[in-house]
């Protein structure tokens, strides 16, 4: 299994910051891959939640798998990737200074033999880019 945890701090209230991350076709604008809802999740929590990061049909399913509103979110990759199993997992919390701390962390089983550190190497890739997308939407 790899591990990437990467830990950062975003200049916007927790709430918003939540919501770009929780809603993530509001940051595909800001992304080198179209994210878009394929399936609505639990009306009143949110789970289950599904979305397709990709172009066209081709690409990732992430499903939203926990959300505890302003403090956590969730999601495991259902499809398209070669994976045993994926877990995101992110964090929010205020800072003293009005700002969000956040903490992606990804838990990756890859059904080919990758060594670790690339495999860590590319899960950080993905997270900064996801990361830099909702700073570009914070703007």
């Amino acid at each position: 299994m790899a591990r990437s945890i990467v830990e950062t701090v975003l200049d916007g209230p927790r709430d918003i910051v939540y919501r770009l991350f929780t809603e993530r076709e509001a940051v595909s604008d800001f992304l080198p891959v179209q994210v878009k809802l394929i399936k609505a999740g639990d009306p009143t929590t949110g789970v289950g939640a599904q979305h397709l990061l990709g172009f066209g049909k081709a690409g990732v399913t992430e499903e939203i798998t926990a959300l505890v509103p302003g403090e956590l979110m969730e999601y495991k990759i259902i499809k398209g990737a070669p994976v045993k199993r994926h877990v995101g997992t992110v964090t929010f919390a205020d800072t003293t200074d009005g700002r969000t701390r956040v903490v992606y962390t990804m838990d990756s089983d890859p059904v080919l033999p990758v060594p670790a550190p690339v495999l860590e190497f590319g899960l950080r890739q993905l997270t900064n880019q996801l990361i830099g997308g909702v700073r570009k939407a914070l703007k």
